[in-house]
């Protein structure tokens, strides 16, 4: 897309990455795939370091059961959202994901730490 030349800067130190997609659009399914190859698989992020959101808009049939990603895909953490109905349920799913992604950085800055040391 006419935006990859910014791509590397938006990479740049990034320490978690959320893909936000229509599960109800087709091409959305095969445009999460390039996107998760960029941003994740050759940063390299930790695949934990990732979270799916598939967005369900209102009025939306929003089949939350049969939304079946194919491999790498099917190992990310995936979560519905739909703000008419659970907001609260993403909101809790957010910090959970966050919370990760901090751990995440604090034992890799405590092993840096350890590796100076010794």
């Amino acid at each position: 897309s006419r935006f990859e030349t910014c791509w590397p800067a938006l990479m740049k130190d990034s320490h978690g990455v959320i893909i936000i997609f229509n599960p109800d659009l087709p091409s959305h399914l095969k445009e999460i795939e390039m996107w998760y190859s960029c941003f994740v698989q050759q940063q390299p992020l930790l695949d934990s370091q990732c979270l799916l959101v598939a967005h369900h808009k209102p009025g939306s049939a929003g089949d939350t059961e049969n939304l079946s990603l194919a491999y790498p895909l099917n190992k990310l953490k995936l979560i519905h959202s739909n703000l008419e109905e659970d907001p609260e349920d993403v909101r809790m799913e957010f910090i959970k994901y966050f919370r990760s992604i901090i751990t995440i950085i604090n034992e890799s800055r405590e092993r840096e730490e350890l590796s100076i040391i010794s």
